[in-house]
C-alpha cells in the first residue's frame, strides 16, 4: 500500500469523501492538508490529518478574519491546515463547509450561539429511565435536532432500574413520533446491539443529554473498555457529576465516531420560532383551528385549544412546554437581531480601518 493510499484510507475512517475532496479550493496553499478536529481545549485542537496527529491552533487571518466564536473550528470539523510533522504542530487556516451543525444558546445572559458538535450522521438523544425521565426536555432536545437537519436516535438509558420500561417508552413514542425510541441498559449491555446499525465505518454519532444519564458509560460499553471516566449518581439527588468535562471524537472498533458531550444543565435553543413545528405541528395544528386569530387560548368561546385541552386530546404538559418554547424563540429572535446589528457595525468599522490602511499606503507611493 502506498503512502497516498494509505493516507486516503486513513482520512476514509474519519468520515472524508468526495463530496468533502471537492471542497478543497484548487488554488488552496500545496503545503495544506485536510484533517478533522478530535478535541478542542481552548482554541487549541488535537486534529488528525492522512499522517497523523497533531496539536493546531488557527492562523492569525483567521483569528482576525472570524466575526463571532461559532465560526471557530469545533468537533467533527473538517478544516485545511499547514502541518509541521517535526514539531507536532500544525496551522489551520479555514473551516470547510459544514454538513450540518448542533448549536444552543450560550447558557446564562450572554446572546451568542454554541456549537456543540458538527457534520454528524445521527444523533443520540439519552434520558436515564430513572428520576432523569422527563418527556419535555427530550422535546427540547428534538427541536434542535430537527433545526439542524441531523437524524435523531433517542436512547432510554438504565433499563436494569426501571419496571415500567414498556410504559415510558410508549409516552416517548406518542410525543415524538417517527423517531427510533430504544430501551438499553449501559450497565449489563442489555439493548446496546440494537444500536448497531447506525454506528457503521465512517459515520459520526453525538451523544447529549443531561449529566448522569449514562453517556459515558454506553461509550465504554461500545468501546469494550473503561476510556470515559465513570462516577456514581448523588446520594438522594438522582444526578450525575460532570464526568466529561471536553468534547471529543472517538473512534469505535467497527469504524464509527462519537462524540461525548458533557452534560447539559439546560438546553436553551438556538432557532425561530418557525422551527418548532416539526416536534409540535399537533399543537400548531389546533391552534390554527381556533375562531379567532388573536385566540388566547384561555376564555374565548369556541376556542379549539381550550376544547382540546379539556377533552384530554391534547396533553397540557405538552402545550405548555410548546407555549414556553415559542415565547423563548421570540425573545431570542429580538437579542439575535440586536446582536446582529453589533456584528454588521463591527465588520463595517473593520472595512473602513483596510480601506483606510489601503489609501495611506498607496498615498505613500505617490
Amino acid at each position: 500500500m502506498t503512502t497516498e493510499t494509505a493516507g486516503t484510507v486513513r482520512l476514509a475512517e474519519l468520515g472524508w469523501d468526495a463530496r468533502w475532496e471537492a471542497l478543497i479550493a484548487a488554488e488552496e496553499d500545496a503545503g495544506q492538508v485536510p484533517a478533522r478536529i478530535l478535541r478542542e481545549e481552548k482554541q487549541l485542537y488535537l486534529v488528525c490529518a492522512a499522517e497523523g496527529e497533531l496539536l493546531a491552533s488557527v492562523s492569525g487571518r483567521f483569528m482576525n478574519d472570524a466575526l463571532v466564536p461559532a465560526e471557530f473550528p469545533k468537533v467533527g470539523d473538517w478544516v485545511t491546515a499547514t502541518p509541521r510533522w517535526n514539531e507536532g504542530r500544525g496551522t489551520i487556516h479555514r473551516v470547510l463547509p459544514r454538513r450540518n451543525l448542533l448549536s444552543r444558546k450560550e447558557p446564562w445572559a450572554r446572546t451568542a450561539e454554541q456549537v456543540i458538535a458538527t457534520n454528524l450522521d445521527y444523533l443520540f438523544i439519552m434520558a436515564g429511565l430513572d428520576r432523569d425521565f422527563n418527556v419535555r426536555r427530550l422535546e427540547r432536545y428534538m427541536v434542535a435536532a430537527f433545526e439542524s437537519g441531523i437524524e435523531a436516535v433517542i436512547i432510554l438509558n438504565k433499563a436494569d432500574l426501571c419496571d415500567r420500561m414498556s410504559e415510558r417508552k410508549l409516552e416517548v413514542e406518542a410525543a415524538i413520533p417517527n423517531t427510533p425510541v430504544h430501551t438499553v441498559s449501559a450497565t449489563d449491555g442489555l439493548g446496546v446491539e440494537e444500536l448497531g446499525p447506525y454506528l457503521g465505518p465512517g459515520r459520526t454519532v453525538a451523544f447529549i443529554g443531561s449529566s448522569g444519564v449514562g453517556k459515558s458509560t454506553l461509550i465504554n460499553r461500545l468501546l469494550g473498555r473503561e476510556r470515559q471516566v465513570v462516577r456514581e449518581l448523588r446520594e438522594g439527588v438522582g444526578k450525575g457529576r460532570h464526568t466529561t468535562t471536553s468534547r471529543e471524537l472517538i473512534s469505535l472498533a467497527g469504524g464509527a465516531l462519537v462524540v461525548d458531550n458533557p452534560g447539559m444543565r439546560e438546553l436553551q435553543v438556538w432557532l425561530d420560532a418557525d422551527d418548532l413545528f416539526p416536534v409540535f405541528g399537533d399543537v400548531e395544528d389546533v391552534m390554527r383551528r381556533c375562531r379567532f386569530r388573536n385566540c388566547t387560548h384561555t376564555e374565548e368561546p369556541g376556542c379549539a385549544v381550550k376544547a382540546k385541552l379539556e377533552s384530554g386530546e391534547l396533553n397540557r404538559g405538552r402545550y405548555e412546554a410548546y407555549l414556553k418554547l415559542k415565547d423563548e424563540t421570540r425573545r431570542l429572535a429580538v437579542k439575535r437581531a440586536a446582536k446582529e446589528h453589533q456584528i454588521q457595525k463591527a465588520l463595517f468599522q473593520k472595512r473602513l480601518r483596510k480601506e483606510k490602511k489601503k489609501a495611506r499606503a498607496d498615498w505613500r507611493q505617490l
